[in-house]
């Protein structure tokens, strides 16, 4: 059985490595949707995997790091792309996270990534 938990956060970005045409080189924003997921088995008396508050406190630290901010000042985000930031966040949630079994960005309603650590 798995869980998720949805953070939304406003961040502004650019791409340093696109060709200077690339309207992604220039400075941009996102309102950003973020889902955690987390894969376990309900303990039997309390009948929850993980209570939905504790995941919460788990990952809105890392979310309020990068809300209204310039990413690309994070150190580890100096090409803040969806899928580095996706990675981003898993390299810092999975020791906290043990269950942690997937990561969704959404960058816009229609695109984001799916992150599972390979």
């Amino acid at each position: 059985m798995e869980i998720y938990k949805e953070f939304v956060f406003d961040a502004a970005h650019f791409l340093p490595h696109v060709p200077d045409t690339h309207k992604c080189k220039n400075i941009h924003g996102h309102t950003y949707r973020l889902r955690v997921y987390v894969k376990g088995r309900p303990d039997e008396k309390m009948g929850w995997i993980l209570d939905f508050k504790d995941l919460k406190d788990r990952v809105k630290p890392w979310v309020d790091q990068l809300d209204h901010i310039l990413i690309n000042n994070i150190a580890g985000l100096e090409n803040p792309t969806a899928e580095n930031i996706t990675a981003w966040f898993w390299n810092h949630l999975k020791p906290i996270l043990p269950g942690l079994s997937r990561i969704e960005l959404k960058e816009t309603p229609s695109t984001g990534v799916i992150y599972s650590g390979e």
